[in-house]
């Protein structure tokens, strides 16, 4: 039996992504294909939408590129003749065939092509949340972990050879400022380098030189890492970060390279200083890898008790008794006025107990009894078991919003 046939803990994200109603299978669609659900959604879109800002605040510009490409521009990549076996099969549409594409670099190394550059123009950071797809064997499929329709958070630096090992120091920067908003502990960072065998491009010369990089972006940023071989890109090594799994297995989340092959397959220059024409240095930058495998991990990290910023459902009111629904429900556009997630659960759905239990992973509940009715109050209630009392609305709202806003994991705070 594999680790993927293996039962599902209490904390697999397979288990608790169906009970929470974040996504699901159907055999009609095919293995390795999951569908979001409407609370999955919220995360997934949410997620993004981290992912996104934070690029936007350190200088990224985003850029939307199809799933297609033809055949000629994997083979022009490297892909064709080093990865083929992990890609669809090409499709004829005429003359031409195209394929899905399994990686986003070539694309965007195209869009660098399309304009000319000047050095003052560098370091250039372009970035995607874009699809791709893998052609994974069936036996290794699970969950959100291993699929084959991808939703990539991926980003590439255009910048001159002097710039590189900022960059590349910058983004693993990065990677560790969105790991402690997320809430997510490496198990270990990882250099990985090549192994035996044709899978890789055959230039010793250019293996040196990025290995020579990262080895310094990681002496510099003084994290402690482990050379495996074997684990690079066909195309250069990568700079890996590691996560594991509540059962101990590993996968990697995260990840930077240093890129002298692409530059080169794809004549991408840049005008320098002296007129002349200069080859950039790619930098790939991966900052939550898929946002599939990043679900999944937080999922499984959380328990499914996600930071308030990140939870489906961040507000749900209890009303008392059907006396109090309006005001619960008045209480709720107040929220999404806000723009908060919130949602009323009535005495239709239960006793208060039995409607206290089922929200156990929504970071607030407010019950509304007459007495709160009465007094524009809210009795507050923590997903940690803390009740704070009763407090009016206007500062319950206001203090979610402020911990929503802050991304951090505390739960309660100043107003």
């Amino acid at each position: 039996m594999t680790a993927m046939d293996a039962l599902p803990g209490p904390h697999d994200h397979r288990r608790l992504g169906r009970e929470l109603g974040l996504f699901d299978t159907d055999p009609l669609m095919g293995a390795g294909l999951p569908y979001w659900l409407p609370d999955g959604a919220v995360v997934r879109h949410t997620l993004e939408e981290y992912v996104r800002e934070a690029e936007r605040a350190v200088g990224y510009r985003h850029v939307y590129s199809p799933v297609l490409g033809k055949r000629e521009l994997y083979e022009i990549s490297g892909h064709w003749s080093h990865y083929s076996e992990d890609m669809f099969p090409p499709m004829e549409l005429g003359a031409e065939e195209v394929v899905l594409r399994p990686s986003l670099c070539p694309h965007h190394a195209l869009i660098y092509r399309s304009r000319s550059h000047s050095y003052r123009e560098l370091p250039l950071r372009m970035a995607e949340l874009g699809g791709m797809y893998r052609a994974e064997l069936s036996g290794v499929l699970g969950g959100l972990t291993r699929v084959r329709a991808i939703q990539l958070n991926d980003a590439h630096i255009f910048c001159t050879l002097e710039q590189a090992v900022d960059e590349a120091r910058d983004a693993l920067e990065l990677i560790g400022r969105a790991y402690a908003d997320l809430g997510i502990r490496p198990a270990r960072y990882r250099l990985s380098l090549p192994g035996e065998g044709g899978k890789y491009v055959a230039d010793p010369e250019l293996w040196r030189r990025a290995t020579a990089l990262l080895r310094e972006v990681l002496d510099d940023s003084g994290i402690p890492y482990e050379a495996a071989e074997g684990e690079a890109a066909f195309y250069g090594p990568k700079l890996d970060v590691q996560i594991a799994d509540p059962a101990g297995r590993e996968a990697t989340l995260s990840t930077v390279q240093i890129d002298f092959h692409q530059p080169e397959r794809f004549d991408l220059h840049y005008i320098g200083a002296d007129g002349a024409k200069h080859r950039p240095v790619m930098v790939h930058r991966s900052l939550i890898g898929s946002v599939e495998r990043a679900v999944a991990h937080l999922v499984e990290q959380h328990g499914g008790a996600f930071p308030a910023w990140l939870a489906p459902v961040q507000l749900v009111v209890l009303p008392v008794a059907d006396a109090q629904e309006e005001r619960a429900h008045e209480v709720v556009r107040q929220a999404l006025a806000r723009g908060l997630r919130a949602d009323v659960r009535g005495p239709g759905d239960g006793t208060l107990g039995a409607r206290v239990r089922a929200a156990r992973l929504v970071p607030y509940q407010a019950v509304i009894g007459e007495r709160e009715a009465a007094g524009d109050l809210v009795a507050v209630r923590l997903r940690d078991g803390s009740r704070p009392g009763a407090v009016p609305v206007g500062e319950l709202l206001e203090r979610i919003g402020a911990r929503v806003a802050d991304r951090g994991t505390e739960l309660w705070g100043p107003a």
